[in-house]
């Protein structure tokens, strides 16, 4: 159907306007100044449906480029199924995630890809793509990094931390960073010195200290910086490009800042959680309160000030991209596990319905500006995992993933209100955002719209993805 977005604020990365939005189909048809007849006939009066945005902003949808859905991790699975987490990203905005196939030591990476397109075909409200996590790279998984090229899988996920389960030995990141090099893909890293941490771990529980903040306590800032500057070095020596995940330390940032200031190849991701929450805050919290915001890397102090330099990296671009890492677990008999043994908490925060308006409120309290916020959620993520000229921009051409977002609205967030996630809390409980999505399309069907889900199961595509538009 023909739908037209009228009397919106547009914004992009580049800037603001006054548009009309004219979707025919899947795509954008067209953006006009409002009162514009260019193309000669009466659009209001031509389309079969007309979204009237006044007072508001007309954005390109969310893309989370960190999920997990259905992930198996510590003995258990996350919540959300693909159905359910898509369909809470809809609920808030976000209108394409990246999620992770996921390969371990002694499994074919092909074999592992083809689990999660089954799990996820059919199934999601919006569109997919995937990134692969290689943790066993040998010879036969170093050949599937070019095999997945063809099929859309452009980049890789190794980890630095989780001895026995996903860790790479500084040989084997040599080994997968030298193929990226020769097929234009990108290495995504964990970056946290998991052997140490592991001894700290294992220190911190005989010594009787088994409190959810010793999580945190023993992932100190050390092992994220260390982590980090090492697997820059790996990818200098190789000269493949290299995407730090999840970062968390102010120090960490800073050594990717450095690299980048000397023209290296290098980006990090941050996450809500690492904006807003701290080990003071919320894992602190009495009893066993504290599980429900345990994850990786780790809640960093308040006190240390963390938060405030991350926003401040996003302003400098030495932090380029805001995904979630949503990886979900419920309080009850999945977090309860390491009742008693901090190291048996899954972890993970469920966030994927919550971050573009939590970015927002950094808007609405002047840390970021309005474009920076279209930048670093949607158009950045597009351009950095090849889903450019289809994601991440209202253009003509585009896919009509369009959100209408109403500045003057009020979201409550907490399980009882917002919550759409398959979670039996909420990390984001009683956070109160000055913004509200009011209406979310995608490829130009309106799935969420006057506080009400309209899409269906199956409304997602799997996406192939080219490379990097950072790397060509």
């Amino acid at each position: 159907m023909t739908i037209l977005i009228k009397n919106g604020t547009v914004v992009t990365a580049q800037g603001s306007m006054q548009a009309d939005v004219l979707i025919d189909g899947e795509t954008i048809a067209a953006v006009l100044a409002p009162g514009d007849n260019a193309l000669g006939v009466d659009l209001a009066a031509s389309a079969e449906r007309v979204i009237d945005a006044t007072g508001k902003y007309v954005v390109p949808g969310g893309i989370d480029g960190h999920t997990h859905m259905e992930m198996p991790f510590g003995g258990t699975v996350a919540s959300d199924s693909f159905e359910t987490g898509t369909r809470a990203a809809a609920w808030g905005g976000t209108t394409t995630i990246i999620d992770f196939a996921v390969q371990k030591q002694g499994e074919r990476v092909q074999d592992c890809l083809a689990a999660w397109h089954e799990k996820a075909a059919g199934n999601c409200a919006i569109d997919y793509g995937f990134h692969q996590v290689v943790g066993g790279v040998d010879s036969e998984s170093l050949k599937a990094m070019d095999e997945l090229i063809d099929e859309g899988v452009t980049t890789f996920k190794l980890f630095m931390a989780y001895p026995g389960v996903f860790l790479s030995s500084d040989g084997q990141i040599l080994q997968a960073m030298q193929q990226a090099a020769g097929n234009g893909s990108m290495i995504m890293m964990h970056a946290e010195n998991g052997s140490a941490i592991d001894v700290l771990v294992a220190q911190a529980i005989a010594e009787g200290n088994t409190d959810p903040k010793y999580h945190s306590l023993t992932r100190p800032w050390e092992t994220e910086a260390e982590a980090t500057n090492r697997a820059i070095m790996l990818a200098r020596m190789t000269g493949a490009p290299l995407y730090i995940v999840h970062m968390s330390a102010k120090q960490a940032v800073a050594v990717l800042q450095a690299n980048r200031d000397e023209g290296w190849n290098v980006f990090g991701e941050t996450c809500p959680q690492y904006l807003y929450l701290s080990l003071e805050d919320q894992l602190s919290q009495p009893g066993f309160e504290g599980a429900k915001w345990v994850c990786s890397t780790p809640l960093r102090s308040k006190a240390e000030k963390h938060q405030d330099e991350l926003w401040r990296y996003l302003r400098t671009n030495d932090l380029s991209v805001i995904s979630t890492d949503h990886c979900p677990f419920c309080f009850k008999e999945q977090k309860e596990m390491g009742l008693g043994d901090f190291s048996k908490i899954p972890n993970g925060i469920g966030s994927v319905e919550h971050r573009m308006d939590l970015i927002f409120q950094g808007v609405v309290e002047g840390k970021i500006s309005l474009e920076r916020w279209v930048e670093l959620c949607s158009t950045t993520p597009a351009r950095m995992f090849g889903l450019y000229g289809r994601k991440g921009a209202i253009a003509p051409g585009f896919d009509a993933d369009v959100v209408v977002y109403d500045p003057t609205g009020r979201t409550e967030i907490g399980f009882h209100k917002t919550h759409h996630m398959n979670m039996d809390h909420s990390a984001w409980e009683g956070f109160v955002i000055d913004g509200h999505v009011d209406t979310v399309l995608s490829r130009g069907k309106v799935i969420i719209d006057d506080n009400a889900y309209h899409g269906t199961a199956g409304d997602g595509h799997f996406l192939k993805r080219g490379l990097s538009q950072y790397l060509i």
